[in-house]
This record gives structure tokens, sequence and C-alpha cells, in this order.
């Protein structure tokens, strides 16, 4: 392959990786912002079908667990880009501190805090006011923030190195 047409793919893969940590941050943002508070107001949205808090609840849920399909996917994506950069000698301490905090607060908020949510929540409604559900749901917006916030970080360093 020649040199030029390496740089070309090599641009493009770039490029792509950062069109994917910009649509992720826009979809962590989305979720947290817009559809969480629409969800848990939907009585200013309903007019004749009010439903209760523990049904936005279960709405919201079903919305994050298929979020979390996508969120994996960034996760082996971030892992492979970074990992092969890192492989290549193409090194940064604050590529790799955002990377690697990606990587661990969204394989925490997919395999540790919803899976908790999802099984309070299938124990019924008094399940979901206990202070185990509260701490793991107040933990779970942390969380999703750090990450929204290490996305944040992770792409404008990545824009950051590609000017240069």
């Amino acid at each position: 392959m020649s040199l030029i047409l390496q740089k070309k793919l090599r641009l493009g893969v770039e490029i792509g990786y950062l069109i994917l940590l910009g649509v992720t941050l826009g979809a962590v943002l989305t979720l947290g912002i817009f559809v969480a508070s629409t969800i848990f107001n939907s009585e200013q949205y309903l007019t004749s079908v009010i439903l209760s808090h523990y049904d936005q609840g279960i709405l919201m849920s079903a919305i994050f667990n298929k979020f979390n399909f996508f969120l994996s996917f960034v996760v082996l994506i971030i892992m492979l880009y970074e990992g092969y950069d890192y492989k290549s000698a193409k090194r940064d301490k604050i590529v790799m501190l955002f990377a690697f905090l990606i990587v661990v607060f969204s394989l925490l908020f997919v395999g540790y805090y919803t899976p908790i949510i999802l099984e309070l929540q299938a124990q019924g409604v008094d399940a979901t006011q206990s202070e185990i559900f509260r701490n793991n749901h107040i933990a779970s917006e942390i969380i999703f923030k750090f990450l929204a916030f290490s996305l944040l970080m992770l792409l404008g360093r990545r824009l950051f190195l590609m000017r240069l």
C-alpha cells in the first residue's frame, strides 16, 4: 500500500473515530438532559394518560438498556483504536487517561448499575423506593456525568492532537 493511501486511510479512520466520540457524547447528553427530563415530567405532555413515577422509571430503564448495546460497541472501538495507537508508540497520557476512564465508567454503567436497577425494578414499586435503589440510581447518574465529561475531554484532546 502506498504511503499516500495509508495516510488517507489513517485520516479516514481518525475522522470516523472522532465522529463516533462526538455521536456518543451527543447521545449521553441527550439521554441525560432531554430524555430523562421529558420522561420524568410526562404529566406536562400527556393529557389523558398519566404515568406513575415507577412507570416512568421503567421507560427510562428500557431506553438506557437499549443504549447500553451502543455504549458497549463504543467501548470496544475505543479499546481497539487507542490500543492500536498505544502499540504504535503514539502515546499521549491525556488520551490514555480519558480513554481508560470512558471504558471504566461505561462498563460500570452497563455491567453494574443498569443490571441492579433493572433487578430492583423487577421486584416492584417498593424496591424502587428503597435506600439501595436510591443510592444505586444516584451513583449511576454520577457515573453517567463523568462519562460525558470523559468523552468531551477525549474528543477535545483528539481534535487538538489532530491539528498538530
